[in-house]
């Protein structure tokens, strides 16, 4: 379980901040939620406790763990399928699913097809997603700034 003022991670959205815990009643049923407040928008989103471990929402990767994406980054290879529509489901079930490794992996990859062959509309837009992604949880992991980080992925 999460507390008040935990930094947490969900997938598609980054990192947020658990503002409250609140008790909702929907159609009859009372569930209780994570009030979730995020870094890089003015979203907030209120996620059910009991679902919240099916849903992807974690704590925020350790700073270790900062130091060995950042250089899985700059490894190779990169694998991705040649076909645009299952590489792309692909990148968005990776995004989805919200496991750092597969976000930084979206990006990787991306960065390679743009710069050997460009991006759809579709691949650019997943791309600015995923970076922020990354980024924002790479900083609140390591404390490091946000604009340099960006620099250091690309």
């Amino acid at each position: 379980m999460f507390q008040i003022g935990e930094s947490v991670c969900y997938p598609m959205h980054g990192v947020g901040v658990v503002e409250g815990i609140e008790e909702k009643s929907v159609l009859g049923e009372t569930t209780r939620y994570y009030v979730l407040r995020f870094f890089t928008s003015r979203l907030t989103a209120m996620v059910p406790v009991n679902s919240a471990q099916s849903v992807g929402l974690r704590r925020v990767i350790s700073s270790d763990q900062c130091e060995t994406i950042l250089k899985y980054m700059s490894d190779e290879p990169c694998q991705e399928s040649e076909n645009w529509n299952q590489r792309y489901r692909d990148n968005l079930a990776k995004l989805k699913g919200g496991d750092i490794y597969d976000v930084a992996d979206v990006v990787k990859c991306l960065k390679k097809r743009d710069s050997q062959k460009g991006l759809s509309a579709g691949d650019r837009k997943m791309l600015i997603t995923a970076r922020q992604v990354l980024v924002a949880e790479l900083s609140a992991a390591s404390g490091r700034d946000i604009d340099e980080l960006r620099q250091v992925i690309g």
